[in-house]
């Protein structure tokens, strides 16, 4: 990924990123480093990531998945940044998680050799582009769904028979009312074989996902155990099927952000002996963490012992406008800069003018977002037109999409980088 990377921080500043220009227009990404939030000419509202907390989510992930005997792929989705991805790829992640076919392109285009696609695929075209590109670097490795008779025969007959160019299939295993998956296991095996006997595929074990069947750890623990039991019972039968490949390492992939401490309680252990059974997990916000969803639902947050907690790394920066009337006051940020599906910003920070450097904001509360605009409750703290507010947002995927460069900052609120998105 080096050439790729060194390029993007080639990249000119201008009108495409918003937060940076017109001031910072004509700068290049590397010639923002070092200068500091406040001084260095940023146009606000601004997305910004603490470089440490990155670091730190980083580590104790991979220290997790090291002391647990788990593998992950971390959801590039979440972030959808090459910058981003390639720490988490130099960290120690088995593979990158895709969700469609244009996030595979972008990995691609920055040389990511495993790819998980974890998702159906029904597009005869992306499956013979893949096919090709396959066949074409022997170095890349492929793993996408299958969950019925129709979707193997789609792939296979879309992927031909290209030389080196076999699709590694996972099986998915769903549950009733969920989302795709097999609802039993005699289908599950009836798609497995399907898989094993198609030239161009290979059948690579079997994955599902948890995370639909709530959020709320005590309300959702039951219900996600049994169905981990229901994946693991479906990939025995598999395994005991002998349909994929030998030789080769069967995966059995779930696993999101909230219950990756049960998937691993459930899949780890108790495989057939001399079996090489890979768990891969497929988390994807831990990297940013967040100060809402994520903060209540992680498991670094419910049990001190795995390592965490996590920290929060996302901040979005605004200014106040208005202070209309008492109690209220009207910052430059809405529905367009900040995350809000999963709760509304927090006003963590304030910067007031001419202040060295930023202050916790006591008992300020987000009330209601417009396009453009922010209407916060004020506590004690007095808020004048001009401070800038650091907000903590909840969900980091819907903060990402929003922003197509993001710098990062260090400990003195000064840039170290930045990293772009391909939303």
């Amino acid at each position: 990924m080096n050439d790729p990377l060194k390029a993007l921080a080639a990249d000119q500043v201008d009108l495409r990123y918003k937060g940076f220009a017109p001031s910072i227009g004509g700068l290049s990404v590397a010639d923002l480093a070092g200068r500091g939030l406040a001084e260095a000419g940023f146009a606000f509202p601004l997305l910004t990531l603490d470089q440490a907390a990155v670091e730190h989510n980083l580590q104790a992930m991979a220290r997790y998945c090291r002391e647990h005997g788990v593998r992950i792929a971390p959801h590039g989705k979440s972030t959808m940044s090459p910058e981003l991805h390639a720490l988490q790829l130099g960290a120690g992640a088995w593979a990158l998680t895709a969700a469609t076919v244009h996030e595979v392109a972008v990995y691609r285009s920055f040389g990511v050799a495993r790819i998980l696609l974890a998702n159906e695929l029904a597009d005869a075209r992306a499956v013979h582009w893949l096919a090709v590109e396959l066949a074409g670097h022997p170095d890349f490795e492929f793993f996408c769904y299958a969950d019925s008779l129709a979707g193997v025969d789609l792939l296979a007959g879309a992927a031909g028979r290209l030389p080196g160019a076999r699709i590694g299939v996972l099986v998915e295993i769903g549950y009733p009312g969920g989302r795709a998956g097999c609802r039993t296991v005699a289908g599950a095996l009836d798609v497995a074989s399907a898989v094993a006997s198609a030239a161009p595929l290979r059948l690579a074990g079997v994955a599902g996902y948890e995370g639909l069947l709530g959020s709320d750890y005590s309300a959702a623990e039951a219900a996600v155990a049994d169905y981990l039991r229901s994946l693991k019972n479906a990939a025995r039968e598999v395994l005991a099927a002998g349909l994929h490949d030998a030789g080769r390492e069967f995966v059995v992939s779930c696993g999101g952000s909230a219950f990756f401490d049960v998937v691993t309680r459930e899949l780890t252990g108790g495989w057939p002996a001399g079996l090489d059974v890979t768990v891969v997990l497929r988390c994807g916000s831990y990297l940013t963490h967040d100060d809402g969803m994520y903060e209540r639902v992680s498991p670094f947050a419910r049990d001190p012992a795995l390592g965490g907690p996590l920290r929060p790394a996302l901040l979005l920066w605004a200014h106040v406008l208005s202070v209309p009337e008492p109690g209220l006051a009207i910052v430059g940020a809405g529905r367009r800069d900040l995350a809000y599906d999963a709760g509304l910003p927090k006003p963590k920070l304030i910067w007031r003018r001419a202040a060295p450097a930023p202050e916790v904001l006591a008992g300020a509360a987000t009330a209601g977002l417009n396009d453009h605009h922010a209407f916060l409750r004020a506590g004690p703290d007095p808020l004048q037109v001009g401070d800038l507010i650091g907000f903590g947002v909840s969900h980091p995927c819907s903060a990402f999409d929003r922003w197509r460069l993001i710098p990062l900052l260090d400990g003195r609120w000064q840039v170290t980088g930045c990293v772009h998105t391909f939303f």
